[in-house]
């Protein structure tokens, strides 16, 4: 609050959010800020949508089948005393033959996140040369006392879920299998070093995306004493969401550096050959990359948010904006469903979208010119923003795969916002160098859908020919590669 008092632009509904502490929205979809707001609401279909006045549920809701748990053992469990072929018991005259589809139990069980077998090998010793003879480890154990999957773990609940390494420590010591947060540091740190090569990788190839998205968040760091630039005290962790050939790539780097300067770095090593690409960002200057030409988008979403927090004191006229806004999310959804190329995106946004971003510009300008609205008041400054930043919130009418908003990149720093939130901050630049390559590949992984704990483990289990051959390694491609090692071998 001390921080948020001596910003001089703050103002009084900032305040008085601040010191009465409402309850945050749990959400600013437009039927639910309107509902909110006391506005009456009414369910449109707009065209293209279905006639139905039910949506259709989304994946991922209600009760999970037994294939939403891929990550199960599967055991299968033959008839006690039936076979296919044999007599069938009931009617004595038919014979039973095998179901594709078995009948399925699912059963869960807890467990330590790291969990530990103790070998107790046998010695015997000789009574008269006393030589001591020690039985054999079972095949497969290793030799080392942490194996891949307990790095790939703690990695998973530290800096995939905000688990804090004392936490971690303080649960494997309530199950009896004792892990203590400064081994799970070293573990953690030689691990980021042998699959280092992996993140320099995702790097280079985010740098040649066809669509970046970046901002960034604040963080600590308590071991930056020398400030990088000079006289900036500030430390950020920035994010940064490339797109390229349909994979969606994600970075995160802490430091003193803002989004724009990090992403100067990234795209420093973009092919020449290629063009500019696409950036989508809010309106802070300090999101762009100097010196570098990109084709600029801002985010849709930041404008809009404008209006939900002052709809309260401007009711009708923030309506109009939201539901306008609406139909332009709807359209996007439309060709999102009917898997639109980008240059039929393009189409349906100019032949669609254009008309009602057209009538919505021409209203904003009429309430400052027909004096409607006072320019200092809240609506008055969000209505400024969605003028002053026009050109570049309506990119997506112009380029095709621009996108509308950056939310994309805003996701990816909840998992930075989690781990502040949890561990507070980072002891030093080292640290937060290791917690950014997880978090990159953990994210990045979550981006393509492939299991982040297995990726870890596989890139701990092939360093050698990752460090050879990083581009074979990446999460939407190294199942395809293990598949072809197993097959030499």
């Amino acid at each position: 609050m001390a921080e948020l008092l001596r910003k001089r632009d703050i103002s009084l509904a900032e305040l008085r959010e601040l010191l009465l502490c409402p309850p945050p929205a749990s959400t600013e979809k437009t039927q639910e800020v309107l509902k909110n707001a006391g506005l009456e609401t009414e369910k449109k279909n707009p065209e293209g949508s279905s006639p139905s006045n039910e949506k259709p549920a989304r994946p991922g809701h209600g009760r999970h089948a037994a294939i939403a748990y891929r990550g199960a053992t599967k055991v299968r469990i033959a008839h006690s005393t039936l076979h296919s072929g044999d007599r069938c018991p009931g009617c004595g005259k038919g014979k039973v033959y095998a179901l594709e589809a078995p009948g399925v139990l699912i059963r869960l069980v807890g467990q330590a996140p790291i969990a530990g077998t103790i070998y107790e090998l046998e010695k015997l010793r000789c009574n008269l040369c006393l030589e001591v003879f020690t039985a054999e480890a079972p095949e497969g154990v290793g030799e080392e006392k942490y194996d891949a999957t307990s790095a790939s773990m703690m990695a998973l609940l530290k800096y995939g879920s905000g688990m804090p390494f004392h936490r971690l420590e303080v649960l494997q010591e309530k199950l009896e299998i004792p892990l203590p947060a400064s081994t799970q540091w070293g573990i953690l740190q030689e691990t980021a070093d042998r699959i280092e090569p992996a993140l320099e990788e995702l790097i280079r190839q985010a740098a040649q995306g066809e669509v970046l998205y970046n901002d960034d968040t604040g963080m600590r760091v308590l071991g930056l004493d020398t400030p990088d630039p000079p006289r900036r005290k500030g430390v950020f962790t920035s994010g940064i969401i490339s797109t390229r050939q349909g994979q969606r790539i994600a970075l995160f780097f802490t430091g003193r550096r803002h989004a724009g300067e990090n992403l100067a770095a990234v795209l420093a090593r973009r092919a020449a050959e290629l063009g500019p690409p696409i950036q989508m960002c809010d309106a802070l200057s300090r999101n762009l990359p100097k010196s570098l030409e990109v084709i600029l988008g801002h985010c849709l979403a930041h404008g809009r948010r404008r209006f939900v927090k002052v709809i309260q004191n401007f009711p009708e006229e923030c309506r109009y904006v939201l539901e306008s806004l609406a139909e332009i999310y709807h359209n996007d959804e439309l060709a999102r469903e009917q898997n639109l190329s980008a240059e039929q995106r393009l189409s349906f946004h100019q032949a669609h979208s254009a008309p009602v971003m057209d009538k919505l510009h021409a209203w904003l300008r009429a309430q400052f010119e027909e004096k409607k609205v006072e320019p200092n008041s809240g609506l008055g400054q969000a209505i400024s923003y969605l003028i002053n930043h026009w050109h570049q919130l309506t990119l997506f009418l112009r380029q095709p795969a621009a996108p509308l908003d950056n939310n994309i990149c805003e996701r990816a720093l909840k998992k930075v916002i989690l781990h502040r939130k949890n561990a507070l901050f980072y002891k030093s630049q080292n640290g937060a160098d290791v917690g950014d390559l997880f978090m990159s590949l953990i994210h990045t992984c979550e981006l393509c859908g492939a299991n982040a704990f297995d990726y870890l483990t596989e890139l701990q289990r092939n360093a050698a020919v990752l460090a050879r051959q990083p581009r074979q390694w990446m999460p939407w491609n190294f199942s395809d590669t293990l598949a072809q090692v197993d097959t030499v071998a």
